[in-house]
């Protein structure tokens, strides 16, 4: 019971990070593309969490290593530009990001208590109900509270959503076959833009950042601790990897139809009519564990990011560069809890008004964001002199960070291209 114990410690981190970065995208991603190609592209989902292990592992190698948050270290080395470039887009991150998740949690919601009789009402009703409690448990409760909410949060998801998939098993040589035998579907066109979007979607974008200030909460702030990282990381996203095999599976038995947060509803209708009522509740409960425990890991890590990119584009570069680095982002300075208020009611505008332009503002500046993140941390972590030869990236790490930059930039120009079609 003690080693069981201990080893659930060790796995915090990682599960909040892969819990937050499993929104309700992710859910409908996975089951449309399941869907649509099957279980043929079930080998994506793995190649997509294995991408966002190798970047989130490099934010925590140079965060061990040198005590310095990425966002410090990439404004000591390249200036304070890399704070107020990357600050725009972080408050629009914030903006749709919290209004997609708030929408998510009210769809679901209104799914499983459909007491108003408009949906827009049920949805806005509850969306914003969610976003006031994750208000309130992050203010009060800090770190400690959000860890263990989000934690019986992953445990119901996990569970409803790997039960559901269970319970519409396809068969084990094709679940294999699908895993270890890559291909991509073609139906003119859609089967490679639907496994580009599936391997990008697994795992977050900008919340994998969070990591960083987690495993300082955790008192993990020596080179010693990455070993213990990398176990909690791989096991973080060996469940977003199961979690997204499970959606995909479920998808590939069913024809659903929608976008967004309104397929996860028409998914639990199908599953409701080949599983019963039993089985559409089970899909319902889990998926809305996955959407809450998303807007938690959002509302408890986005102002940490926030502060430190204010206090990096605010500070002069001498004073970051000689301060010593104890963890002065935390839960109750000013900062941070006048964003945590930011997040939790100005985007509640995206459950009345859509902003198509600002939308595509925000796609085609999110498309750089991973391929300059792995630009990054291969500027960062492949520097002896900056992170000791003894953790500076080898052959390994360097191939499957240049394939991190490949792909996703290839994905984001796809992206964009597609916006302007």
């Amino acid at each position: 019971m003690e080693k069981l114990r201990q080893f659930l410690i060790v796995i915090g981190p990682g599960m909040l990070t892969a819990a937050t970065g499993v929104g309700a995208g992710d859910l409908a991603t996975g089951s449309f593309a399941g869907s649509i190609l099957g279980t043929a592209i079930l080998w994506a989902v793995i190649v997509g969490a294995f991408l966002k292990y190798v970047v989130t592992e490099g934010i925590a190698r140079w965060q061990l290593v040198t005590g310095s948050t990425l966002l410090e270290g990439l404004t000591i080395h390249f200036g304070k530009v890399i704070a107020w470039i990357f600050l725009p887009y972080l408050l629009m991150f914030t903006y749709f990001i919290g209004a997609a998740l708030m929408s998510a949690n009210g769809v679901t919601l209104h799914a499983m208590f459909p007491i108003f009789e408009d949906a827009v009402d049920g949805k806005i009703f509850f969306g914003i109900t969610t976003s006031i409690i994750g208000f309130g448990l992050v203010y009060k409760g800090g770190y400690e509270l959000f860890e263990k909410v989000t934690h019986v949060c992953i445990g119901i998801m996990f569970v409803c959503v790997i039960v559901t998939a269970g319970l519409m098993w396809p068969g084990t040589e094709q679940v294999i076959k699908g895993i270890f035998v890559p291909a991509i579907p073609d139906l003119q066109g859609d089967g490679l833009t639907w496994t580009i979007a599936l391997i990008g979607g697994v795992g977050g974008t900008v919340t994998v950042l969070s990591y960083g200030y987690w495993i300082r909460e955790e008192g993990r702030n020596k080179s010693e601790d990455l070993s213990t990282c990398q176990v909690d990381l791989a096991v973080g996203y060996l469940m977003t990897a199961l979690f997204g095999l499970a959606m995909v599976i479920i998808g590939s038995n069913v024809t659903i139809q929608g976008g967004g947060a309104g397929l996860l509803v028409n998914l639990s209708n199908q599953l409701g009519q080949e599983l019963g009522p039993a089985g559409k509740w089970l899909f319902l409960i889990g998926a809305f564990g996955a959407v809450f425990s998303s807007l938690l890991g959002v509302w408890q890590s986005i102002p940490y990011i926030f502060t430190d990119t204010w206090l990096m584009a605010t500070t002069p570069t001498e004073a970051i560069a000689d301060r010593d680095h104890t963890f002065k982002v935390d839960t109750t300075s000013p900062i941070y809890r006048r964003y945590l208020m930011i997040i939790t009611f100005v985007p509640m505008l995206g459950l009345f008004a859509s902003f198509q332009e600002a939308q595509k503002l925000y796609a085609v500046t999110g498309a750089f964001f991973f391929p300059l993140l792995a630009i990054g941390l291969l500027l960062l972590n492949g520097r002896g002199k900056w992170v000791g030869e003894k953790f500076k990236y080898g052959p390994a790490a360097i191939i499957s960070l240049v394939a991190v930059l490949l792909f996703f930039a290839w994905a984001g120009l796809a992206n964009i291209m597609k916006l302007f079609a």
